[in-house]
Formats: structure tokens, C-alpha cells, sequence
């Protein structure tokens, strides 16, 4: 499937419009709850990325699954730990704390890589991931004590776990090893489904429940997650980085729009100044390579 510079850019926001409808899905929930939400996302994504994967690699990929080695499974237990904690965390609290939560998952990773690969970090880096923690401060500040901080603490599960997924694909790639991400993710949506179905018994989902499930399996994480890989042979690292961040803006306006959960001021504060500091990095750094590369030819 090959795409123009401007389709990769609009199926981008396409898929980050997918990913934010969680909350408001959830939200809209008659009787599972907790581990029964993510054991049944869990399982309706797996099933749709079974569908989808033989269409995009053809039946030869389950084989290839099991010929690849450690370092595929090792990717998918990350992303095992990103779909369950993501879900519990909804059910805790609200979608604007876990979502702008989730997003000092570069910044993390960043920290994660000077730590374990030695990679450097720039000034600028440095500078975001010092605004970006002091956003989350000032929303954490005010949750203390309170209902929400549960909810924020294991949302903060899913930027270690996806840092530390990327320094494993970081450290195969400097290795010379390549892990294809879309079965990664297959194996990942199993193995939560596999460790939550023991939390969530007795299973309670209604159908209506079961159909909103099967919408975020499929509509809000297969589909997304397969488009992801083909938008990110076109652009750059730094461009995905940046439309990622409309996840945010899209989900917590969904949620007040769809479902009334209306943002407590020094939410939508702290994830101003999380949001500047994300994309002034991201777009700096973009504009640094931008100068280097002309020089350069």
C-alpha cells in the first residue's frame, strides 16, 4: 500500500480520531467493569488482527510469528501491559488524566534510552521533559488523596512499558534485527486476554456491552494499529509523534462532548504545558534535521 506524503498525514489523524474513542465507549458501559473491559478488548482485538494480518502478509505470517524469536514476544508482553493498564485506568478515572498521562510516553522513552542505550539527549529534550513533569506535577497535586490518583498511577504503566518497548526495538535494530510490530501486537492483545480472563471472572458483560467492546477491538485498536505501521513508512518519527498528540485533544473532547466528563481546570493546565512542551520538541528537532539534511547534500 503506498501513500503520498498528504494521505499518510490524513490517515494519521484518521487513526489518532479511532484511538480517543475509548473514553467515551467506555463511558457508555451497562456492567462490565475492570478487568472484564480490558479481558473483552483484549479478546475482539486479537480476533480482528487474525482477520487482518493474513489479508496484509498473508497466511505465512503465523509461522514467521513463531520463527521470530524472543525479542517478538518480549514487544508483545510491553504491549500486553499498554492494553491492560490503559483500560483499568479508564475505569478509575477520568480520560483526560490518563490520556495526557500517556502522552510523556516520548519523552519517557528518551530517558529510558540515555539510560540503557546511551543515546544522547538534546537541550531541548531535556528542557521538554522538565515542563512536560512539572504539567504532570501541578495535575497530580490535585488529585492527592483523592479517587483519581489510583487511576493516574497505573496510567503511568503504559509510557514505561511503551519505553521500554522501543528501546527493545531500538536495541534489535542496532543489532541488525528487525521486529515486525503489527504481530507484535497480535501477541500482546493475547497475552492480556490470557492474564486478565482469571481477574475478570465471573464475566457479567451484557450484549450491549460486548458490542461496544468489539468496536474498540476492532475500530479503536486493530485497525489503527496495522494503519500506524503503513502511515509510519511514509512519515517521519517526528511527524507521527506530533499528530499522536491529537489523541489527546480528540479523546478528552469526546468524553465531555459524548459522555458529560468535564476536565478539571488544572487537568486541562497540566496538559497545556505537557502538549507545548511534546510538540515544541518535536517540531524543533524536526526543524534541526530539516537544516542538517540540505547541508549535507
Amino acid at each position: 500500500m503506498r501513500l503520498t506524503h498528504t494521505q499518510a498525514v490524513l490517515l494519521m489523524v484518521a487513526n489518532t480520531a479511532m484511538w480517543s474513542i475509548a473514553g467515551v465507549v467506555t463511558r457508555q458501559l451497562d456492567s462490565a467493569q475492570g478487568f472484564e473491559v480490558t479481558f473483552w478488548r483484549s479478546v475482539f482485538t486479537t480476533l480482528s488482527l487474525l482477520l487482518l494480518l493474513p489479508l496484509m502478509q498473508g497466511r505465512q505470517v503465523f509461522a514467521q510469528m513463531f520463527r521470530a524469536g524472543r525479542l517478538l514476544w518480549l514487544s508483545g508482553l510491553c504491549w500486553s501491559v499498554m492494553f491492560t493498564a490503559f483500560m483499568m485506568a479508564l475505569t478509575l478515572t477520568t480520560v483526560a488524566n490518563v490520556l495526557i498521562t500517556l502522552s510523556i510516553g516520548p519523552l519517557f522513552t528518551a530517558l529510558v534510552a540515555r539510560w540503557t542505550l546511551k543515546h544522547p539527549i538534546a537541550l531541548r529534550t531535556w528542557s521538554a521533559i522538565a515542563v512536560a513533569g512539572a504539567g504532570i506535577a501541578w495535575m497530580f497535586a490535585d488529585q492527592l488523596g483523592g479517587d483519581g490518583l489510583m487511576g493516574s498511577l497505573v496510567a503511568l504503566a503504559v509510557p514505561v512499558a511503551a519505553a521500554s518497548h522501543w528501546t527493545i526495538v531500538q536495541h534489535a535494530s542496532q543489532r541488525g534485527l528487525q521486529i515486525d510490530l503489527v504481530p507484535a501486537v497480535l501477541v500482546g492483545a493475547f497475552l492480556s486476554a490470557l492474564y486478565t480472563f482469571p481477574l475478570a471472572w465471573p464475566l457479567s458483560a451484557s450484549v450491549h456491552d460486548l458490542q461496544l467492546l468489539a468496536l474498540l477491538g476492532l475500530v479503536q485498536l486493530a485497525i489503527p494499529c496495522v494503519l500506524a505501521v503503513i502511515c509510519a513508512r511514509v512519515l517521519q518519527a517526528a511527524e507521527v509523534s506530533l499528530l499522536a498528540l491529537l489523541e489527546v485533544i480528540f479523546g478528552i473532547a469526546l468524553a465531555w462532548w459524548g459522555a458529560g466528563e468535564e476536565p478539571q481546570p488544572r487537568v486541562l493546565q497540566g496538559g497545556v504545558l505537557v502538549l507545548l512542551a511534546l510538540a515544541t520538541n518535536e517540531w524543533l528537532g524536526w526543524r534541526q534535521r530539516q537544516h542538517i539534511q540540505p547541508t549535507r547534500a
